[in-house]
């Protein structure tokens, strides 16, 4: 299995593959992976197989398993990372024994119905496609065995299929204006009542141990010190440098589990400001857009983020400061400018 995602990574639980047999075919034997049942083997007689379900889920295996049944790339309990953090963890692999299945490239009969959870819905699977037969090299790279027959599955992602709410709201705040811009109204779904509104906190209940955050703003290309994440720029279209993807350092990622509901995970970009481009106006400091773990963000009207009084000193520094605090669940962001603007402002 390959996530070939750039953003979304597989959490905790966990992967769960499914398929159904397009005949009688059990599962005899596992290795870095098994199914979830074992079905009705009470046909057979003997040494039963690992399942006879003609609809087996497959698992993964946890950290610690024997290495006698590992295989590479397996046993990590379903996490994947994303691409684009760590290609070499984006990768998860098992081995199946079949019985009762063809023995040549004609008679063998491909699966059929696939299904992917990582760990909840979002996935669509298309049918498997047979293609050029799989190589094994020996570690000494001289000679090669080939597979009788190799096919490949495509799934999938659909933010929309995976839930009917957002998982991320955006909310915004600058230390020139005393308000702190939430997310809009029930962004992540109201309570059933209907009239008090749920919380992103409260609404995915659960962590992101490996999540990663991508932002979209017009002055990456001005970036001049990240502190606490690591970082990796995105470049749209040409030389330009107006996104990047964010991602806590070894042991920062855990910090919000261990610390429950309360936890967060934080982190300063400072900018070099460019004068012939920084503007006030028009949310231009804001970041644009955010995704989390791949999921888009949902972010305040521009109408109601924060602006500048009427008066004020406007003698101008040469930083733009931009703080992530990565809650639970929760995404905030707050602008704060290094001797943008001194003095009082009044109304």
């Amino acid at each position: 299995m390959f996530n070939f995602h750039q953003y979304r990574l597989i959490e905790a639980p966990g992967w769960t593959l499914g398929w159904t047999w397009a005949e009688k075919e059990a599962i005899w034997n596992m290795m870095g992976a098994q199914t979830r049942e074992q079905g009705d083997c009470s046909k057979l007689k003997g040494l039963l197989p690992h399942c006879c379900k003609r609809d087996p889920e497959v698992v993964d295996l946890l950290p610690g398993t024997p290495y006698s049944q590992q295989t590479a790339n397996c046993c990590k309990g379903g996490v994947i990372s994303s691409w684009g953090q760590d290609p070499q963890a984006a990768i998860s692999s098992f081995q199946v024994t079949v019985g009762s299945t063809g023995t040549t490239k004609t008679t063998v009969r491909l699966p059929k119905k696939f299904t992917l959870k990582a760990p909840g819905p979002g996935y669509t699977c298309g049918s498997a496609k047979v293609v050029k037969p799989t190589r094994f090299p020996t570690n000494d790279g001289r000679r090669a065995t080939q597979a009788m027959i190799t096919w490949d599955v495509i799934c999938t992602y659909s933010q929309f299929r995976a839930q009917e709410t957002p998982t991320c709201c955006v909310s915004l705040s600058a230390f020139y204006s005393e308000t702190i811009v939430p997310c809009p109204t029930c962004t992540c779904g109201c309570q059933k009542n209907g009239t008090r509104c749920g919380n992103c906190v409260e609404c995915i209940g659960g962590n992101y141990t490996q999540g990663n955050l991508v932002v979209q703003h017009p002055n990456f290309d001005n970036l001049v010190q990240l502190s606490s994440f690591n970082y990796r720029p995105l470049p749209t279209y040409g030389t330009t440098n107006d996104s990047a993807m964010l991602w806590g350092q070894k042991f920062y990622n855990e910090l919000p589990m261990q610390a429950g509901p309360s936890g967060n995970i934080q982190s300063e970009l400072l900018f070099g400001k460019d004068l012939l481009t920084f503007s006030f106006e028009n949310g231009w400091a804001f970041p644009h857009r955010a995704l989390f773990n791949g999921d888009s963000c949902v972010k305040p009207q521009p109408d109601s983020y924060p602006y500048l009084p009427n008066a004020g000193n406007t003698k101008k520094g040469s930083w733009l400061m931009l703080v992530v605090l990565l809650s639970t669940g929760f995404l905030f962001i707050v602008l704060l400018f290094r001797h943008v603007v001194v003095g009082r402002f009044s109304s």
